[in-house]
């Protein structure tokens, strides 16, 4: 696009408040220095654009000053056909696993480096968990971020090494070295384990979610604590759901 629109040009405006969206497509809270980092823009610019998202409510600024993606954008952003009708078509069969393991029950989809949680259940007993609906965790230290890692295109994993992943915890894998035989195992198996790796004493079951094409389209997982990692009921009942969703969406072994 041209570089010489002027100030009050709509369509520049608009790149710039673009911009500040997709700077959240690989983070789930943000500073306003990584933001305007990532959107290319000077910190004042992204102060004043940061300030009217959060008066609309498409972003929320919390008590410590980092920036997350706030419910209405998060809104919208289901709406679309293929987020919305994903989350309908799992619903039943995500309520089945939460009544037959009382765990955290996620439902997620890939946002670039990110995984998007479109649903979540919780049980009274459940491992505390970070994950909320519409926010976004990092692929390489979630169970459903490792399944859709694993059948993202090669790229990605390039993109996510290159970003310099955090390590949350002493198992969580940051390199290529590490990850790419993980995820040749996960695609092998059908399933990801994951233990203590984003939280403390908590582990998790996911497996893919396959539509019509056969495509991986999005992830279910299981969240429990750390000492029944060993339980193959998860497993499991994880491959369980995943199968139901993938043939309520069309999908054909």
């Amino acid at each position: 696009m041209s570089g010489n629109r002027s100030a009050g040009d709509v369509r520049s405006v608009a790149e710039k408040v673009f911009a500040i969206a997709d700077a959240f497509g690989t983070g789930a809270e943000l500073s306003l220095s990584d933001i305007a980092q990532r959107a290319n823009l000077p910190l004042s610019t992204a102060h004043r654009l940061l300030a009217e998202w959060v008066e609309w409510g498409g972003i929320v600024r919390g008590d410590d000053g980092l920036y997350r993606v706030g419910m209405r954008l998060w809104k919208l952003g289901v709406r679309a056909p293929t987020a919305r009708r994903m989350r309908m078509v799992a619903l039943p069969f995500l309520e089945d696993l939460y009544e037959v393991t009382r765990e955290n029950v996620h439902l997620a989809i890939r946002d670039g480096l990110g995984a998007l949680y479109l649903e979540r259940f919780s049980g009274r007993g459940s491992v505390p968990v970070i994950s909320e609906v519409g926010s976004r965790l990092p692929l390489h230290a979630t169970g459903v971020g490792l399944v859709l890692l694993a059948w993202a295109p090669s790229d990605v994993l390039e993109e996510l090494v290159a970003s310099g992943p955090r390590k949350f915890l002493p198992n969580t894998m940051v390199t290529e070295r590490e990850l790419r035989p993980r995820l040749a195992e996960i695609r092998a198996t059908g399933i990801a384990r994951s233990v203590n790796e984003l939280t403390a004493d908590s582990f998790s079951a996911a497996a893919p979610i396959r539509d019509q094409t056969n495509e991986v389209v999005a992830a279910v997982s299981i969240v429990a604590h750390a000492d029944r990692s060993a339980d193959p009921q998860y497993a499991a009942a994880v491959g369980v759901a995943s199968r139901g969703i993938s043939r309520a969406l069309g999908w054909r072994s």
